[in-house]
């Protein structure tokens, strides 16, 4: 990677990180439907400007449908559950159950596309599993609390995985930016009729409106940018590496600025999920190849 798109993937991996934290402080004054519509509707205006050429309008024109499957199982759901379980859940245990979209999207090309799962990639599940597993006892069964918001984050990252499969059969020759700018806005247009039954009754302080404009502006519309140019310069298999990132960096962000503090179960469920991640993304298999072809040399 060039010093660039390193750069580039790091500061994606740190905004990506954050927006846990900015939905944990906007959440519980703007509630999870108008976080959501703010949310997808500025982002959209942030890929407006790469909307208006003609061959962009051609394909939101001949590629809404799936599109608009996109934007509800890719974007709309996906943030409701994440902003419902932002009220229960620390920012760096969504951002480590965050890690698990890979897992869910491995498993479900296997069984809709009838992507063939190595040996290595059936172990990476179980282990991703094991790690859900720890966190989850941590926080529900240790603490005495409701298992619910922990199944809406990993009802969330199953979304996330339908809808990359989706994204593959149905639109693999749209341009990514159309795409993410596409599904933005069908999800700000399919989910404003709940904006109305959630709209706040006081004002959120300047606090909430400074994070939830961070989590749309940042971690919505300059993310997608900064992800699809590192998938430009350096290609997606260097992209994918932001996912073992953004716990990383949920977890600091957390620490830092909220006053969180993770146990040792959810430390050793998150390292079980990034090790299951790497195995079933094919990281690890590489990087031991090369490693092997390094020592040979």
């Amino acid at each position: 990677m060039s010093n660039r798109a390193l750069a580039a993937l790091l500061l994606l991996g740190a905004i990506w990180g954050a927006s846990f934290m900015f939905m944990r402080v906007a959440a519980p004054e703007f509630g999870i439907f108008t976080l959501v519509e703010l949310r997808t509707l500025l982002a959209t205006l942030v890929f407006m400007p790469f909307l208006l050429g003609q061959a962009a309008r051609v394909m939101l024109v001949t590629y809404w449908r799936p599109m608009a499957v996109l934007g509800l199982i890719n974007t709309g759901v996906p943030f409701v559950l994440f902003n419902y379980a932002s009220l229960h859940l620390q920012s760096g245990v969504l951002a480590i159950l965050n890690a698990t979209a890979p897992m869910f999207g491995a498993l479900i090309a296997m069984l809709w596309l009838n992507d063939r799962m190595t040996r290595a990639g059936v172990v990476g599940l179980a282990l991703g599993f094991v790690g859900v597993v720890l966190i989850s006892f941590e926080k529900a069964v240790g603490a005495n609390l409701s298992v619910v918001p922990i199944l809406a984050v990993l009802g969330a990252t199953c979304c996330y995985g339908i809808g990359a499969c989706l994204l593959k059969k149905a639109l693999s020759g749209v341009k990514p930016v159309v795409i993410a700018g596409g599904s933005q806005a069908w999800a700000s247009l399919l989910l404003f009729p709940l904006l109305l039954l959630d709209f706040p009754s006081v004002m959120p302080s300047g606090l909430a409106w400074a994070n939830a404009l961070a989590l749309a502006l940042g971690g919505t519309g300059i993310a997608y940018l900064l992800y699809f140019y590192i998938i430009a310069t350096a290609g997606p298999a260097r992209a994918i590496m932001v996912g073992y990132l953004v716990p990383l960096f949920g977890i600091v962000w957390g620490l830092l600025f909220l006053g969180e503090r993770l146990s040792v179960l959810d430390f050793s469920g998150g390292g079980l999920i990034l090790l299951g991640i790497s195995l079933t993304s094919g990281v690890a298999q590489r990087g031991y190849r090369w490693a092997m072809a390094k020592s040979q040399r």
